[in-house]
């Protein structure tokens, strides 16, 4: 007679396996669905995941607390405390548990098959902005990914590596940075330009970027020219309603001085960029033969967090984990600085960059909303 404890058992390692099973089946179907097997990504911190480690810059995250809960705990330069919405994407649809850094010194070629990110933190599309922190433009990303290219096509041949790109994604996800350092916290631009007229000069670069590229020496193209077929777009955040600009907009004369709220103004600025650039997207597709290029509405789901944050599992929305949460970034977000115990419940992880857990709440969107709009 078989033992109880023995029953229990079976079945328990029967469901484990069972479970196991489905897991594993779920990601290659939606690998297999979407046929997408590579993800490279362009522009900013919200997408880098070291690129600026090996770069004499102070936009750096490859210390603590920053990493805190990503694989042991390791500052790899991610502005987070864990993995980044690229990284889940990619572990989500199985193609490796996270998106590296094309800087990184020990990429492999066989690394950059599945994707890699050449993403700068600080960049953006205005060459002012990587200017003002030592950082990668976005022409020098895109030469960089010619110079993968290459190293796909040397590894795998020239019709392999134009199948490997045909169905890779692209994500490029700029304009955050512009308006935070060149227009609002530094008038640099806005003495130049009205808001619509600034958005208007950041679309027509980005513009250039996914299309055909003519910089000063011609030494490449944009995407669509060097074989991107399936592009995805984000948008600009609620920008007034990051803690540092909330810090920043408590400190200028008005009926809000010393008062942290969101700054209507630049959620507003915000908004109507983002419907500029949608309107561009449809341009750019019907132009574009073969191409797929899809918005990602990052806008809405984060002011959603940080509206309904009980939602979420979230407490705090107003202020980062790092530091006194108001201001600090990069360096000035360290061991150093109070860091609060438990991330999940914050909805910004220091005073621009979201935590792990809200990129989770994005990552999903992205797997639910944006990828089906790719097709096969």
């Amino acid at each position: 007679m078989e033992k109880k404890g023995s029953t229990s058992f079976s079945i328990s390692f029967f469901f484990f396996f069972l479970l196991t099973v489905v897991v594993s089946y779920s990601s290659l179907v939606a690998s297999q669905n979407h046929n997408i097997t590579t993800v490279f990504t362009f522009d900013d911190s919200t997408l880098d995941p070291g690129n600026n480690n090996n770069i004499p810059t102070s936009f750096k995250s490859n210390h603590p607390p920053y990493g805190r809960d990503f694989n042991g705990g390791i500052a790899t330069g991610r502005f987070t405390d864990g993995k980044l919405v690229t990284d889940m994407v990619v572990s989500s649809l199985g193609i490796k548990d996270f998106l590296p850094a094309y800087f990184e010194p020990k990429i492999t070629n066989h690394d950059l098959l599945t994707g890699v990110s050449f993403a700068s933190a600080g960049s953006g599309l205005d060459d002012q902005t990587p200017d003002r922190g030592g950082v990668i433009h976005m022409s020098t990303q895109l030469v960089k990914f010619q110079e993968c290219l290459a190293r796909i096509q040397a590894t795998v041949g020239d019709a392999s590596a134009a199948q490997i790109i045909q169905n890779a994604i692209f994500t490029i996800g700029a304009g955050t940075n512009d308006m935070i350092i060149n227009y609002y916290d530094l008038p640099t631009r806005r003495l130049e330009f009205s808001p619509p007229a600034y958005h208007d000069l950041l679309l027509r670069k980005l513009e250039t970027s996914v299309t055909i590229t003519n910089y000063m020496f011609g030494i490449h193209s944009g995407l669509y020219k060097m074989g991107a077929r399936k592009l995805i777009i984000t948008g600009l955040p609620p920008i007034g309603c990051l803690p540092v600009q909330a810090t920043v907009g408590s400190i200028t004369p008005g009926p809000d001085m010393l008062e942290r709220i969101c700054e209507d103004q630049q959620n507003e600025d915000a908004q109507a960029y983002n419907i500029k650039l949608q309107g561009y997207i449809k341009r750019w597709q019907e132009k574009l033969s073969g191409s797929k290029i899809v918005y990602a509405d990052i806008y809405n789901p984060l002011m959603d967090m940080i509206q309904n944050p009980s939602k979420y599992g979230s407490q705090e929305t107003m202020r980062g984990c790092g530091g006194t949460g108001y201001v600090e970034v990069g360096g000035l977000c360290n061991n150093m600085m109070v860091v609060c115990s438990d991330p999940s419940k914050y909805i910004f992880f220091d005073a621009i960059h979201p935590t792990a857990a809200a990129y989770k709440h994005l990552a999903n969107v992205i797997l639910q909303t944006v990828l089906p709009s790719l097709g096969n």
